[in-house]
């Protein structure tokens, strides 16, 4: 495995205008306490190295201070301690907002904690909270330049080394993925990102029926006590639960500001609520009980395209969102053998799919204690490496020992007609996998994907001939039909663009932007010459002219080429981002102020490791890492034999791979 041990270094960054102004702003709203010093105040900001203060912005501030120079009883009625905690409370809040920014989040999801911090800050000043008198002199305008810079920026992609975070969510908004829900944490898909979903979902869905696994489909809603009967498990997910508590709605016919709105009705409470499913487990094994009596009805396998719900308080679109699509595949064995071998050809089906399908390379290899799913004995993961340094665990499979089989009394009769309990895997993928997608191969111009993912592969865009041409459309539609059967009769997935109230720059602009592999262009001359033109989305940088008769062939031809060429990228992308044998000052020195926002973190680190859950623990609070997995080639190779743990110096026990990670 190809490594390298040179850190990364920062570069100090300016603070951007906008935050410097909001510095000026704060700092303005806290020293706005006499006439005298207001003045000063609005000259040293005059002077100073950021930017000067707009004219509205000082008469908006000369305007609060006059409101407050007749004292208020609320604004002295706060004890020094009371003022001391929501002085503490702001802050807290204010560093939490930042944080979540500096993320990513997304407005919406800001939202809520917005309101809490100006809600925190009204008790602190109840003045803050009220507008200024308009004043009959100066009347308000709209603002239109910042409409205009707004209409702006959605058509705008953040560049990666600007801000990595922004720049994935520009991707998803500008090459129309999906957006934002009414409903916080949840995200619409859109046409052009489900149709990448069922790309990945009809490769998967071969593979499980090959692996022997049948589909089949569960509930939503899981009784609350199902999911009591397994300890663990309820405890890695009651956090994440939503839950169903009645059954209708009526009007509220009380007195006060909610009459005639919709309630839960106080008497259709369930007596055992019902919570949306975050996984199937419970259920499932629920009818496993019921399906398995012989060891002639094991193996069992089936498995469940459906979507999920896990409360999320820090969303990303794809990589983390309250409700979220999946597959996830349950089985139970008559031996531990059997199932743990089910678990792990099952991992190398997913790092299979990523490989062939979407050119991302992984690493496999086995969650330390820490890090399992909630109930397993053990969760085997594939990681893979994205564009910022940061890891993503893109599929997992758990070997769920008997757990769950105790848990709901499932047996079955052996050849010798003992009853003996089963054992049992699960294991799931989800649209995170998008998210890995993009951040894998996209670049400053849009999305890139690789061919075989790509939901269109070929995009013609006709360039018509002149109005009065009449045998020149002809021949063009005629060259054109030939054309696409041609390259639909190779198994190409072929789109023509021939919308003639969309220019040629801007067809061509639109289809770069959502990746799409190769663009032919087919005009007049082109008919004449005999020929098209190919411009590949990235990998060539050149236009081709190609020959009619063979455009289909060298179409396959150079599409199979980009496939390997982004998965190669990828790989050396891998290698380079593993730093091996570090020491752990380095790695925390790297990987301390390492955020979702940089680009071309520092990577992973491939360490000495003595499992310890304690040692884990503190080494996440103190640089933010985490044991990605134990990988698997150089665990089994014994690579951390006689070596160290590079935290504690004692015996190593495994090769660990940490890293930041979404």
């Amino acid at each position: 495995m190809a490594a390298t041990s040179a850190l990364m270094t920062r570069a100090f960054r300016v603070l951007p205008t906008a935050r410097t102004a909001r510095m000026h702003t704060a700092a303005l709203g806290g020293l706005c306490q006499s006439h005298t010093r207001m003045a000063g105040i609005q000259r040293a900001a005059r002077q100073s190295t950021c930017l000067p203060l707009p004219r509205s912005f000082r008469h908006r501030v000369s305007t609060r201070f006059l409101s407050q120079t007749a004292s208020s009883p609320e604004s002295t009625s706060l004890s020094n301690e009371a003022r001391q905690e929501l002085e503490s409370k702001i802050k807290a809040k204010g560093d939490a907002i930042r944080a979540m920014k500096e993320d990513g989040v997304s407005k919406q999801d800001l939202a809520p904690h917005v309101a809490e911090l100006l809600e925190l800050k009204s008790q602190l000043d109840p003045l803050s909270s009220s507008s200024p008198a308009p004043t009959t002199t100066q009347k308000a305008k709209p603002d239109t330049k910042q409409t205009k810079s707004d209409t702006e920026e959605s058509d705008y992609i953040t560049s990666r080394s600007e801000n990595y975070s922004k720049w994935y969510n520009d991707i998803i908004r500008v090459c129309d993925l999906a957006e934002p829900s009414p409903v916080r944490g949840c995200m619409v898909i859109k046409p052009w990102g489900m149709s990448i979903w069922d790309q990945i979902r009809n490769d998967l869905d071969a593979r499980i029926k090959e692996h022997g696994a049948e589909n089949a489909y569960f509930p939503l809603l899981i009784p609350k006590s199902f999911l009591s009967k397994e300890a663990e498990h309820v405890d890695g997910f009651a956090k994440e639960c939503a839950v169903v508590t009645h059954h209708r709605l009526t009007v509220d016919t009380t007195e006060g500001p909610n009459k005639g709105g919709l309630i839960a009705d106080p008497e259709a409470e369930l007596e055992d609520p019902l919570i949306i499913r975050p996984t199937s487990e419970t259920m499932i094994w629920n009818m496993f009980k019921k399906w398995i009596v012989s060891h002639r009805d094991l193996p069992l396998k089936v498995n469940q395209w459906a979507n999920v719900m896990r409360w999320e308080m820090r969303t990303r679109p794809f990589l983390r969102t309250s409700e979220f699509l999946w597959q996830e595949g349950h089985t139970a064995h008559a031996t531990a053998e059997g199932a743990i071998q089910d678990s792990k050809d099952m991992l190398d089906q997913y790092a299979e799919l990523c490989r062939d399908l979407l050119a991302i390379p992984v690493i496999k290899g086995a969650k330390s204690p820490s890090e399992r799913f909630a109930g397993a004995e053990e969760t085997f993961t594939i990681e893979a490496l994205m564009q910022n340094g940061w890891a993503l665990q893109s599929g997992t499979s758990h070997f769920l020992g008997q757990s769950f089989g105790k848990a709901f009394d499932v047996t079955f009769q052996d050849a010798e007609g003992k009853q003996q309990d089963v054992w049992g895997t699960s294991w799931g993928v989800s649209t995170r996998l998008i998210g890995a997608l993009i951040m894998t191969h996209s670049d400053d111009a849009g999305l890139v994907l690789p061919p075989r993912v790509a939901p269109v592969q070929v995009v013609v865009v006709p360039i018509p001939p002149k109005k009065n041409d009449e045998e020149g459309r002809i021949a063009l539609n005629n060259a054109l039909d030939t054309l696409v059967a041609d390259l639909k009769g190779k198994g190409l997935k072929v789109k023509v663009d021939d919308r003639d109230y969309v220019r040629n720059g801007a067809k061509y602009f639109e289809w770069e932007r959502k990746g799409v592999p190769l663009r032919i262009e087919l005009g007049p001359r082109d008919v004449k010459g005999g020929v098209c033109v190919f411009k590949y989305r990235v990998g060539k940088e050149d236009k081709e002219t190609v020959s009619l008769d063979e455009a289909a062939t060298k179409a396959v031809d150079g599409l199979d080429e980009l496939q390997g060429y982004l998965l190669e990228a990828a790989k050396e992308r891998l290698a380079a981002g593993i730093n091996l044998m570090a020491t752990y000052e380095q790695m925390k020195e790297a990987l301390e102020k390492d955020e979702a926002s940089e680009y071309n973190g520092p990577g992973l680190y491939l360490v000495p490791w003595k499992c310890d859950a304690t040692n884990e623990e503190k080494i996440k609070e103190e640089c933010k890492a985490t044991i990605r997995c134990y990988p698997t080639d150089v665990n089994e190779a014994g690579m951390w034999k006689g070596k160290k743990c590079f935290y504690s110096g004692e015996d190593a026990t495994h090769m660990a791979l940490f890293g930041r990670a979404f």
